[in-house]
């Protein structure tokens, strides 16, 4: 008598929505931005200086977006209150509730202390914005050059702490072998450098700044990132191929039969090849071509964008499709709602309102290490105060510097 046993897997839901791919990409923006801001603000090297004042913009308005995708990811965000009344100091979530306040915070008064000169210097200008700058600045007493120091010490220990959790809480699932693994989190960190070097390439276009010397520095950034990420990879992959137990050898044979997986594999190592062969190319040019060459380099931060957040869809949306109790993997398709392209976008979004809002009221193009008013050159003070002037003036009339 033949006899027959069927066997029934369930299929889960994915846990993570997209909202956990804008966080994750938010915040590796934020911190990476953090420390290219900080040989100026921080060591005190005035040559980084217009590079920090767009790595500050960067930082600050990725970090006040991010948490907003986290809330989102939480499904019930109104709960968030749990992980202070149950904390548990085992979970690298509970720990990053403690760390991602402390960490907003010293981002926030990092960026007020930098500004504040730039705002007394705007004191006197008519209308709204002078009104926002006399509110924020909180007066008239020059800002001690060392506490923007102190507190960019600070924000960038809470800023390892934030490296450290965000990449912890994906590797130390051991479920999905594609996550549990040590190569995991400082990869996140190389993508996430690459990524903010190339925003800042683009907000230096957007910005009208196009300053060749923060393309060159951002240049050198990425070129380092992208050979960190391609080192990382490389160990990665030889740890797989070469082992016969462990967890990375169990997330390569969970992919190995997946032409979708090979696809993508070989689009990162083709894509990361052309972007480290194309920063190479700039860097090694003659000096005098390297002004109309760098006139391009927005472009190699799109890529660098691209690559920055592919990695990050890739690991937290395309492993969740991976199954866990049955071979195969399960078909996953984005949304058109607010779990999906609604919240991509709308995470975007919010992000370039409040680069706006910032870019109507906030001169951070002046950003100092500290100092008072005095030290504001005198002609961002007079731009500052013709352009608010501009603004207000009855349509037609002539405007004298």
């Amino acid at each position: 008598m033949n006899s027959a046993i069927e066997l029934l897997a369930p299929r889960y839901d994915i846990a993570w929505y997209p909202w956990a791919v804008q966080y994750f990409f938010m915040i590796a923006l934020s911190y990476a931005s953090l420390w290219l801001a900080a040989p100026a603000l921080v060591a005190g090297r005035s040559a980084w200086l217009p590079t920090a004042r767009l790595a500050l913009l960067a930082c600050l308005t990725t970090t006040l977006v991010a948490p907003v995708a986290l809330l989102a990811d939480l499904h019930q965000p109104l709960r968030f209150w749990h992980f202070y009344a149950y904390a548990n100091g085992h979970s690298w979530m509970s720990v990053g509730s403690l760390l991602l306040p402390l960490y907003v915070v010293a981002v926030i008064v990092l960026t007020w202390l930098a500004w504040r000169p730039a705002l007394q210097a705007r004191r006197q200008a008519p209308g709204l914005s002078g009104l926002v700058a006399r509110w924020a600045s909180l007066g008239t007493s020059p800002t001690p050059r060392a506490l923007p120091v102190l507190v960019g010490v600070i924000a960038l220990a809470l800023s390892t702490g934030i490296m450290l959790y965000t990449g912890a809480e994906v590797a130390i699932v051991k479920a999905r072998p594609l996550w549990h693994t040590v190569w995991l989190p400082p990869m996140f960190v190389a993508t996430g450098f690459i990524a903010a070097a190339g925003l800042l390439l683009v907000l230096n276009r957007a910005s009208g700044l196009r300053d060749a010397s923060v393309v060159g520095q951002l240049l050198k950034v990425m070129l380092v990132a992208c050979l960190a990420a391609g080192l990382i990879a490389g160990s990665w992959f030889l740890d797989g191929i070469n082992a016969h137990v462990g967890s990375v050898a169990a997330a390569l044979e969970s992919v190995r039969g997946s032409p979708e997986w090979r696809r993508t594999a070989q689009w990162g190592a083709l894509t990361g090849a052309l972007l480290f062969g194309a920063v190479l190319y700039l860097l090694t040019r003659p000096a005098a071509r390297r002004p109309a060459l760098y006139a391009w380099a927005w472009l190699l931060g799109l890529v660098a964008l691209h690559v920055g957040w592919m990695f990050r869809w890739v690991v937290l949306m395309d492993v969740q499709t991976v199954a866990r109790h049955s071979a195969g993997f399960h078909h996953y398709g984005i949304p058109a709602g607010s779990s999906g392209v609604l919240g991509i976008v709308g995470t975007f979004g919010l992000w370039l309102a409040a680069i706006m809002l910032i870019e109507l009221f906030v001169p951070w193009r002046q950003a100092r290490q500290g100092g008072s008013a005095a030290d504001v050159p005198r002609e961002s003070v007079r731009e500052s105060s013709s352009d608010s002037s501009q603004e207000h003036a009855p349509e037609g009339a002539s405007h004298h510097g």
